[in-house]
């Protein structure tokens, strides 16, 4: 591999790499945890753990005058944060299989605070926003941080109003940041960037493909102390970002509701599984010692 490459840019090419020709980042970034040098390209190419044409077409493309013209539209667009970075968060590098590279704009240091995540369905009905403009200002208040994934419904509910009442809030996107998914959402991911943070593990122009949404609940869910689920149907994109937490000892929260409606049904069979139902305000502090 090239000599003056640093460990840190070696990591942010191939994770750039990989979401064009797929590879193991996690491998590489594991040798670089655990190594002073750079490995060799043989040693590279094997940890890639690619067969024959995608391992050619990444290399060739790694070492291609576009992937340079790439990198350097990233690092020069966003803020980044890789794994190998002291300050890479302390709760995301506890997870499973946490992300390798963070691209960010905004407040950083948000992370260190007391954060607690907040999802429910993508078509919520009014009882969403009557639940949650009733407890959040309360919460916004004690200085507790809310994240989200700037999706339509609950999600695009908590930033506004989160930033309404004027707290910090964070959005956690499944495509590179300089696309806008939902489209109608492109002025509250701007706010949230401007006055809260906006992170993803997706490089400039990524879409908005399918699987990438399960790995950003995972990162929503590693990155918080506890989790509230508002709506949310059985089955639902919501309870998998709830599991997901709970698998990673986080706190789950869940706001009760009608047992004929579908959309409760969800949070109702998480309070049946031993989910904390929310009443109040004081419900969702004292998770926080508050």
């Amino acid at each position: 591999m090239p000599e003056k490459m640093s460990k840190r840019e070696l990591l942010i090419r191939t994770h750039i790499c990989s979401q064009k020709f797929g590879g193991n980042v996690s491998q590489i970034a594991q040798f670089l945890l655990e190594n002073e040098n750079l490995p060799s390209q043989k040693t590279y190419e094997n940890l890639l753990g690619l067969k024959t044409k995608k391992k050619k077409q990444f290399m060739n493309y790694f070492f291609s005058e576009n992937m340079t013209q790439e990198y350097n539209q990233n690092v020069n667009f966003s803020k980044i944060c890789t794994i190998l970075d002291d300050d890479y968060p302390v709760l995301l590098r506890e997870i499973h299989q946490p992300p390798n590279v963070l691209f960010y704009k905004g407040d950083f240091s948000l992370l260190d605070e007391n954060i607690l995540a907040v999802v429910g369905a993508r078509y919520c009905s009014a009882y969403s926003y009557q639940v949650l403009n009733t407890l959040l200002p309360d919460v916004i208040k004690h200085k507790i941080v809310t994240i989200s994934g700037l999706a339509k419904g609950v999600d695009g509910l908590v930033h506004d109003l989160t930033l309404k009442n004027q707290g910090k809030t964070i959005g956690v996107i499944g495509t590179g940041l300089d696309v806008f998914y939902p489209a109608k959402n492109k002025d509250l991911q701007v706010k949230v960037a401007q006055t809260g943070l906006l992170l993803s593990e997706y490089a400039l122009g990524q879409k908005p493909l399918k699987f990438h949404f399960p790995n950003r609940n995972k990162i929503i869910a590693g990155l918080c102390q506890s989790i509230l689920v508002t709506e949310a149907k059985h089955k639902s994109g919501s309870l998998i970002t709830a599991n997901l937490a709970l698998q990673e000892n986080r706190n789950v929260l869940a706001i009760p509701g009608r047992i004929d409606s579908a959309l409760s049904q969800g949070c109702n069979e998480l309070i049946l599984a031993g989910a904390k139902p929310i009443l109040s305000t004081k419900d969702i502090l004292e998770e926080f010692g508050i």
